[in-house]
């Protein structure tokens, strides 16, 4: 064996400043995102907010996408069937910019926009949902989900987790590690770690290998030297990994660039949160459009007398205010680029979703995040994060993103009905049955089987539980 070089071709994600920065601005809601623009330009002299009407509309979009003509009248019966509703319809929103954006004054009553809010548990459920993980393996994840604390750490052994789920299910530590890494790909990243070193690596693992400073930041989150890291400093850390201090430093700087608690950004149940939709879809000559809500993507601008004083100023003067330029510019881009993916995910659910604006729940076909992101060619946890938190106002309602997706069951026409859709089927069967003598689960998984829907009798009783319905014996009214 003889050494020798060889070399290969590959692509790998390099997480620069500008592309975390994007990332970071996806996930968060119209709300939070109008604090941190609020903060940007306070802190840099460079951004000032926008007039009306100023600068180009981040969606991207043509003019094709304009608003729909206004009409005079609509009737309520087209109204909830959703015919040719239009943003004029309902209220004074009106066309910015150069189309496929909307303002508005008004985006209904306060009830309208008061949405519960998500636990870490219920957004990780959610992914657990849409994952493809077997049966088994989603039952394992749920216990390890339940587990989790408020900063997303697994602090349950193992042996603990598998005995949570016996008598009924039997299962290895094996087993329960290889779903909790499956569960540590999840979004926020870093979540189900069982300690603070393990938290950071899984977001390091995401960093560019030749990033500066990623492999000794490796080094020290591995082991005991992140404990040490108080104590020993730059030169204690350097002398024993015997490395240049300079390299520590970087390790330093971008082990504090990371989140130590990835769960705790998820989900405030302390306060109702109110909700403003981040797009608007209405339906224009039988066809079904999206637009951005662009009052509610706060416009900023760069100061231009500022970048004037830029070109007058001294070198030693401009090197900060180039510094405040270049941020600037860092920021505008990645408004640009939240505002052009989450249009390009809202226009991949509409086209596969079009039943469910149509007619509803009932039509609502299977539809996973693997599927969108492999069409509008992006990453799973960034559809995830475009999604996350975000709402679209419909025919039907203020809706959030998550609700166009949902898993599916195989039927007998070699089909699939997604499970949100058999929710639907079972509402309306217990809708419809005699209130002296309820349907019972078994008669429900009959008269879902004589549909084409084979559905054993547990899975009805849990879809009907999620509802919140009663049992058959708990329904029964003798008036």
């Amino acid at each position: 064996m003889k050494p020798r070089l060889q070399t290969s071709l590959g692509q790998q994600l390099v997480m620069t400043p500008q592309l975390r920065q994007a990332i970071r601005l996806l996930q968060m809601s119209t709300a939070e995102l109008e604090v941190e623009i609020a903060e940007a330009i306070e802190t840099n002299p460079l951004l000032d907010w926008a007039e009306e009407g100023a600068g180009q509309d981040p969606s991207g979009d043509g003019p094709e996408d304009g608003p729909p003509e206004p009409r005079e009248e609509l009737q309520a019966a087209e109204r909830e069937r959703g015919e040719d509703w239009s943003p004029e319809d309902e209220g004074p929103w009106r066309e910015a910019g150069g189309g496929g954006s909307f303002d508005d004054d008004d985006l209904g009553s306060a009830a309208e926009r008061v949405a519960e809010g998500e636990s870490l548990q219920d957004h990780l459920l959610w992914q657990l949902h849409l994952s493809h993980l077997s049966p088994r393996d989603r039952l394992i994840g749920a216990a390890l989900i339940d587990a989790l604390d408020d900063d997303g750490y697994l602090r349950t052994p193992l042996d603990d987790i598998a005995q949570t789920l016996a008598p009924d299910v039997r299962i290895s530590p094996e087993e329960i590690t290889t779903v909790l890494l499956q569960l540590q790909r999840f979004d926020p990243v870093g979540v189900a770690a069982r300690h603070l070193g393990e938290c950071l690596k899984l977001q390091l693992d995401g960093y560019a290998a030749d990033t500066p400073g990623r492999e000794a930041a490796l080094l020290i989150a591995a082991g005991p030297l992140l404990e040490k890291l108080p104590r020993a400093g730059v030169a204690g850390l350097a002398s024993e990994l015997r490395r240049p201090q300079a390299e520590i430093e970087q390790a330093i700087a971008l082990l504090r660039s990371l989140d130590p608690k990835p769960g705790a950004q998820i989900g405030d149940l302390s306060q109702d949160t109110y909700v403003v939709p981040d797009c608007v879809i209405w339906r224009q000559n039988g066809v079904w459009r999206v637009a951005l809500a662009r009052n509610h993507l706060p416009r900023i601008t760069i100061h231009r007398g500022y970048e004037q004083m830029i070109r007058q100023c001294g070198e030693s003067d401009a090197g900060y205010m180039r510094g405040q330029l270049q941020e600037a510019r860092w920021l505008l881009k990645s408004l640009e680029a939240r505002g052009d993916t989450l249009l390009k995910v809202a226009r991949c659910l509409i086209r596969e979703q079009a039943g469910f604006l149509e007619f509803g729940e009932q039509a609502l076909r299977p539809l996973t995040l693997r599927e969108v992101a492999a069409e509008v060619g992006l990453h799973e946890s960034t559809v995830s994060r475009a999604i996350a938190r975000k709402y679209v106002r419909t025919p039907r309602g203020t809706l959030p993103l998550r609700a166009f997706f949902a898993s599916g069951v195989s039927t007998d026409t070699g089909g699939e009905a997604s499970s949100t859709a058999i929710q639907a089927m079972i509402r309306r069967l217990i809708d419809a049955e005699n209130p002296r003598k309820p349907l019972s689960d078994a008669k429900l998984a009959d008269l879902l089987k004589a549909s084409g829907v084979p559905v054993a009798r547990r899975t009805v009783a849990k879809y009907r539980e999620a509802m919140d319905i009663l049992s058959s014996h708990e329904r029964v009214r003798m008036g």
